[in-house]
């Protein structure tokens, strides 16, 4: 499958994976802005043409363990839809004494997109739902 990409700017990177069998494709940071949340923002210079039937998820690299930021919605999803900048929000975290740890900089890989099929999913409304040996038990049914 074919996914057309857009470079928007002279800093833009093609997406690339590092091994052929990586899952997901590295986005390169083009910019970066604070909100007015003080989030740190990353434009990756590039738009998507995801096709129908698909979604692109952003996931943090392995590498975010070196730096002191977190991603804001821990899975950015991607729409078929959507043809504007794919973006990358951070929040940073504060390291030993309150000072604030490095994020990245432009010109660093700072996250991955996947693509993914969607299953045509419809929901229906059931007063009873099957019983399963879990039930209903949530948070630590599965023990230490």
């Amino acid at each position: 499958m074919k996914v057309k990409i857009k470079l928007l700017n002279e800093l833009a990177v093609m997406p690339t994976k590092a091994h052929a069998t990586d899952a997901g494709f590295d986005l390169t940071a083009t910019s970066k802005i604070l909100d007015e949340y003080g989030r740190i923002v990353y434009g990756t210079g590039i738009a998507l043409e995801i096709p129908e039937g698909y979604v692109g998820l952003v996931f943090p690299r392995s590498s975010i363990a070196k730096y002191g930021v977190a991603l804001s919605n821990a899975v950015g999803v991607i729409d078929s839809c959507y043809r504007g900048e794919i973006m990358a929000k951070f929040r940073p975290l504060l390291g030993f004494g309150e000072t604030i740890l490095p994020s990245y900089k432009i010109g660093e890989k700072i996250a991955q997109l996947i693509i993914m099929p969607i299953p045509n999913i419809e929901l229906e409304q059931a007063e009873e739902l099957s019983e399963t040996d879990r039930g209903t038990s949530g948070y630590g049914s599965s023990g230490k």
